[in-house]
């Protein structure tokens, strides 16, 4: 029960960025269909891009005998303060590409950190494909959300989800450094 929630949790703060920028996505005042398509493709590239990083964070974690905990963390702390960066540049998109490149490129961005976490799967769990899967459905419908949302909401909801992102990020970042 423990390890699922800790799955959930990474999964909400990978997905609270992809919130927050769907909130301002959705504002472009985008069709139903076009709203699932990016869901669609955020809640893919969530599963492919932590199974990347898994692949690849096996090998690193043997190769240097790192400690897969110690190293999540600080994965998670390195993603924390990349997105407290963002949040200070205060940045807004002046226009958005929504074609199928467009698309990809916004599910790519908003699942690096996904990667960087599948550094550290192992560190999380076994059961890795649940825990790719769990992600995946997460992003899908934070991405949904965010983007129904972003029809009607204001933008300082987006900045809100932001910080709380920030605050998952940091907590279990230092959980899994102290563990």
């Amino acid at each position: 029960m423990k390890e699922l929630l800790n799955i959930l949790l990474i999964a909400i703060a990978l997905s609270m960025d992809t919130f927050s920028l769907s909130l301002g996505v959705g504002t472009y005042n985008l069709t139903r269909k076009k709203i699932l398509t990016i869901s669609l493709a955020v809640g893919i590239m969530h599963f492919i891009m932590p199974f990347l990083g898994d692949l690849i964070g096996d090998q690193i974690v043997t190769f240097f005998k790192l400690n897969s905990n110690l190293f999540l963390g600080c994965i998670l702390l390195f993603i924390a303060v990349n997105l407290f960066v963002e949040i200070l540049k205060k940045e807004e998109p002046t226009a958005i590409d929504l074609s199928f490149f467009g698309v990809f490129l916004f599910a790519f961005g908003v699942s690096i950190d996904a990667f960087s976490t599948g550094l550290g799967l192992t560190a999380i769990t076994q059961n890795k494909i649940m825990a790719m899967f769990v992600f995946s459905v997460i992003s899908f419908f934070f991405t949904m959300l965010g983007l129904l949302i972003g029809k009607f909401a204001s933008q300082k909801l987006g900045k809100k989800a932001t910080y709380f992102g920030l605050f998952l990020l940091v907590t279990l970042a230092i959980f899994h450094i102290c563990k």
